[in-house]
């Protein structure tokens, strides 16, 4: 790719046309075409990339490599805290569910079933539990790290649609994270069982998983299922344990218990890794 065309890419190209290109040729060798459009992307997108363990842009062969970039050593410190948060991103909503129904936002509620695929008998599991919900922006870290330690059971690939799920989206489609294409990991931690489940969004052009590698593509119609053997795969608290291709959610099931969230915690307020999350009494 010339670097004339590379500068007509990072100038002359509308803004939409970018994010597309960032989203359809994401794992392509693009050259000088591919470090344009990320150089773009970091002053659009206000990207500090003085928190990366690589912060050469032209360095980058691929957009998918720039984004799922790893952070320096030491600028996520861990608290100590029985639930960390697990990324880098804003607050959607969290508290108690209402038995079975998450809030999404002011009006629209859904219902856990419909979370995780139209499991009842895993739902329930979560009747008067808790629940948080995690919006990672299109310039935040994009992986996604354990808020305890966990035992996997399960993960299910639930397929769906690709709707935004930027706030403004959030507010105006009803039951959006039960709609999406998901990835639904099922833990058991000394606290019994959690879920951790990576929403898929407008251009992402995959969900990974640390022990599975990419989970979608390819995108199916009908739900897939694995199971996992008793210690076939242990986390520890802030381990990594997925990735996202640009901009999704993240939302969190809890059983019911003596659960309290950070009492700083607010909807809409940047949180980071390794922070506090919530504490058991």
């Amino acid at each position: 790719m010339s670097d004339r065309l590379a500068v007509l890419a990072q100038h002359l190209l509308p803004k939409r046309v970018l994010t597309a290109l960032a989203g359809s040729a994401a794992s392509a060798y693009g050259g000088s075409l591919t470090t344009a459009t990320i150089r773009w992307f970091v002053r659009h997108y206000g990207v500090d990339m003085s928190e990366a363990a690589n912060p050469d842009l032209a360095s980058y062969p691929t957009f998918n490599e720039f984004f799922t970039r790893a952070l320096r050593d030491g600028v996520r410190p861990l608290v100590a805290a029985d639930l960390i948060c697990p990324v880098d991103g804003a607050i959607s909503q969290f508290g108690a569910l209402d038995r079975n129904r998450v809030l999404q936002a002011k009006g629209h509620h859904y219902l856990t079933t419909a979370l995780v695929g139209g499991d009842e008998a895993l739902a329930t599991q979560f009747d008067h539990g808790s629940f948080a919900t995690l919006y990672l922006a299109p310039k935040d870290y994009h992986r996604i790290h354990m808020p305890c330690d966990g035992r996997l059971t399960r993960m299910l690939h639930v397929p769906g649609d690709l709707f935004s799920v930027n706030p403004p989206t959030a507010r105006g489609i009803p039951g959006l994270f039960a709609r999406n294409e998901r990835v639904v990991c099922v833990f058991e931690t000394a606290r019994g069982p959690f879920v951790l489940v990576l929403v898929g969004a407008t251009i992402v052009g995959s969900v990974a998983t640390v022990w599975h590698g990419v989970v979608t593509p390819p995108r199916m119609k009908q739900v897939r299922e694995w199971h996992y053997e008793q210690d076939l795969v242990r986390l520890k608290q802030g381990e990594e344990m997925g990735r996202f291709q640009l901009g999704s959610t993240v939302v969190m099931l809890f059983p019911p218990g003596p659960l309290h969230f950070n009492a700083s915690w607010l909807p809409e307020k940047p949180v980071r890794l390794g922070e506090a999350m919530a504490a058991y009494d």
